[in-house]
């Protein structure tokens, strides 16, 4: 935003100084490409991520007459209501969330929802089932809102053949070989692991996994891949200035992930790190994925472990198709998911809010 909004807009960030991570403990790292003012804060709770709040230094810096400040926190967590209490009245409030299934929060929650909603100037949806589940809402309803994803950094995501090879010699791997299937992301129920090792087991063609991420499922994960010591690897604790290289490294992402009562894919940022890789995607229908993919990829329905098996043989047999795809997921993230291309339209969106508060 600082970047693609010079000259008209003066950016400042606010950033924890120290975040449990779901995958591993994140300490705050400051980008040399960051030219806007950049301010680091203490937050206390981030374990439980309903319960966090900042430290009272946020309080000063609200307080410095923006007219913007966008919450990319939830409305009804006590760190998005600390946020809402805070800001100055003639300051237009921004949240941005990932609530893609309506719920009744409990209090407290549903009171700060309700007191940030209504001290809200709008709100971005950060997925279009996000929007479908929250336009009728109460508060949500009468406040502008927009669909923006989140982004992509290709100059950071990029083919990289060189990195490809590097990571698989890491790996105890040849450069060639079986096709690389990864996975990217946490290791719980819900991104659909176990699909996906019951869709390896009969999978009829060769075949190398690769599992970059962390979580609960780690030990199940580990006990599994001890059946194929020569094609499964899993690599936790990895940064995320290192992703790149492991996404490289894979011919195939797959994002099986399965919806439960209280949750289904919000976004799948791996599946857009994928495409500015150039890596084809295979997808289940769970939440936004359909949308993300589109016509980038190949989507397979959530529990259909016979038509998971016979599209990812279709696509390992088809270099054709896998061409298609990677040049056509280059594009979309290019044209559609790189921060340049998501910062305009988080600025468009700000101006359109503050051209209808002045009205």
């Amino acid at each position: 935003m600082a970047r693609v909004g010079q000259p008209d807009w003066d950016v400042h960030v606010v950033a924890p100084s120290f975040l449990h991570g779901d995958l591993r403990p994140i300490p705050f790292e400051y980008s040399t490409k960051d030219n806007g003012n950049v301010y680091t804060n203490k937050i206390y709770f981030s374990k439980r991520i309903h319960f966090m709040i900042y430290g009272r230094a946020l309080k000063k810096i609200l307080a410095q007459g923006w007219d913007i400040v966008h919450a990319w926190e939830e409305p009804y967590i006590l760190a998005g209501g600390q946020i809402a209490f805070w800001t100055p009245k003639d300051a237009r409030l921004v949240y941005s969330t990932f609530q893609n299934i309506p719920k009744r929060y409990p209090p407290p929650f549903s009171c700060i929802e309700r007191y940030a909603m209504r001290r809200a100037a709008g709100w971005v949806a950060f997925s279009h089932s996000v929007q479908a589940a929250l336009r009728n809402r109460y508060a949500y309803s009468e406040k502008p809102s927009s669909v923006i994803s989140v982004g992509v950094d290709t100059d950071m995501f990029r083919p990289d053949s060189a990195a490809r090879d590097r990571i698989r010699s890491e790996l105890g791997w040849g450069i060639n070989g079986p096709p690389v299937l990864g996975f990217l992301g946490r290791f719980v129920e819900e991104k659909g692991l176990r699909l996906l090792m019951q869709v390896l087991d009969k999978l009829p063609t060769a075949w190398r996994a690769l599992f970059v991420g962390g979580g609960p499922l780690e030990t199940h994960l580990r006990d599994w891949g001890a059946k194929f010591p020569d094609r499964v690897r899993i690599v936790t604790g990895v940064p995320h200035h290192l992703v790149p290289a492991y996404l490289n490294a894979m011919d195939l992402l797959v994002a099986p992930s399965q919806t439960t009562p209280r949750w289904k894919e919000q976004f799948g940022r791996m599946i857009i790190e994928a495409f500015a890789v150039g890596v084809p995607v295979i997808g289940s229908d769970s939440g936004e994925i359909p949308h993300v993919i589109r016509d980038s990829g190949l989507v397979v329905a959530e529990r259909d472990t016979e038509g998971w098996i016979r599209t990812l043989a279709e696509l390992i047999n088809s270099p054709l198709m896998c061409r298609h795809f990677r040049a056509r997921g280059i594009q979309r993230a290019q044209d559609e998911f790189s921060w340049p291309v998501v910062a305009r339209k988080h600025l468009q969106f700000f101006r359109e809010i503050m051209d209808q508060t002045v009205a």
